[in-house]
């Protein structure tokens, strides 16, 4: 191999794991909001490049971050990633409680095109400040925006200056910014270009100006409970950018804030102490019959069930009584009274059969002024289930026309 070449790979493969493993120190100030952006890009010239030459590389990377060890983030700290197309943000605010100690921050960059994945850690070196806590706090509600777009630098920005114009502090910082989904506000639905909404908390070294404790005053009080705008005279200032719901704004003095010792418990780090290492099972296992198991759930309830089918199948079958064993056991002058009567029965019904039925009287002609009995209308075996009340012309032809008195003036028989 050319002796020329060899530095050269060295050199790619240095550079390569140097960047792979590179930690990222940050050193945020406690009670400051923090924001930390994870660009794709930067992490892009770890992965392949795109198969097609020319093409602009757009591969779908998302981000998974932990502290070291941990499997979850500090309770303080916050990641957004609203697509695999988007940056990722870590955000949170860190306390005076985590001053002096170093959170390393494990991010894994994932590749969901190549399935490769790269790792860095951000090493967050939290500052002490002499201004924290800032006194005086001012909690805002932004309808009109998502925590990311709220956390852009320019943004956010925009809305410290706009503060700042209606505050006039000599110190102001943004101290937290939490998404209304988090304080358990609703997904909007994907209509009107609608948004979750964000809680922007700004600190200050100075008294509210009479513009916020304008909404403190009794009629805008009134108007809030009736969900009616209140009237703010600098809402203008902040209207053209942000929408600012100003019955949720919520002024905090920590000067005249109570502290309250209560006597809980430290409730500690969290983490079980250590009771030594993992002491797995031997590898020869002793083997276990499992036939006094088989009796017990298989081969007792098929017993069961099979005497209880036996004395089902012997109670239904082999006790039946039958005809001839009735009546040995029934008494003689049972059989025959029972006998008559079943003949008696069936006399009945094949004379009720034969019997001549007799026709109402509507349908009987008038006797003649004679005394002569007149015929009836139809002959016996006609149908007398389809025979109408009233007699039609139609349907007399088997009428037999009645004798009619003479002009003489007697009668005849």
């Amino acid at each position: 191999m050319d002796t020329k070449v060899v530095p050269v790979w060295i050199y790619m493969v240095v550079t390569i794991l140097s960047t792979l493993h590179a930690d990222r120190n940050v050193y945020p100030s406690a009670g400051v909001l923090f924001v930390h952006v994870l660009e794709r890009e930067h992490f892009k010239g770890e992965f392949p490049p795109y198969p097609k030459p020319g093409d602009s590389s757009n591969d779908p990377i998302t981000f998974n971050t932990n502290l070291m060890g941990y499997p979850d983030r500090p309770g303080w700290l916050r990641y957004i990633q609203r697509t695999s197309h988007s940056d990722g943000v870590l955000y949170g605010s860190p306390t005076a409680e985590h001053v002096g100690k170093a959170t390393i921050i494990e991010i894994i960059a994932y590749n969901r095109r190549t399935f490769e994945t790269a790792r860095h850690n951000l090493v967050i070196n939290i500052m002490s400040t002499e201004e924290y806590p800032l006194p005086y706090q001012a909690e805002f509600y932004i309808k009109n925006m998502n925590v990311e777009e709220m956390l852009a630098s320019e943004v956010l920005g925009d809305f410290l200056g706009a503060v700042k114009n209606v505050w006039q502090p000599e110190r102001l910082n943004a101290v937290n910014i939490t998404s209304a989904l988090d304080r358990g506000g609703r997904v909007p639905l994907p209509i009107n270009n609608l948004k979750e909404g964000v809680y922007v908390m700004v600190g200050a070294d100075v008294q509210f100006s009479s513009c916020l404790r304008e909404v403190e005053n009794s009629q805008n009080q009134l108007r809030c409970s009736q969900e009616m705008e209140p009237v703010i005279s600098c809402d203008k200032k902040f209207r053209a950018q942000f929408d600012i719901d100003w019955c949720k704004i919520n002024l905090v003095d920590i000067t005249k804030m109570i502290m309250i010792h209560s006597n809980r418990p430290d409730p500690g780090t969290g983490v079980l102490p250590d009771i030594g290492g993992y002491n797995p099972p031997p590898e020869s296992l002793k083997s276990r019959d499992f036939f006094a198991d088989f009796l017990i759930t298989l081969a007792v309830p098929s017993a069961v069930a099979m005497v209880l089918f036996s004395v089902l199948g012997y109670s239904m079958c082999c006790r039946r009584e039958g005809v001839d064993k009735r009546n040995m056991q029934t008494p003689d002058i049972q059989l025959v009274h029972h006998s008559s009567i079943q003949k008696s029965t069936k006399e009945l019904r094949s004379m009720s059969k034969n019997r001549e039925i007799s026709w109402p009287l509507s349908t009987l002609p008038v006797f003649s002024q004679s005394g002569e009995v007149v015929p009836p209308l139809h002959p016996d075996n006609y149908e007398t289930t389809s025979m109408p009340l009233m007699q039609t012309q139609t349907n007399l032809q088997n009428q037999i026309q009645i004798p009619q008195q003479q002009p003489s003036g007697k009668w005849y028989s």
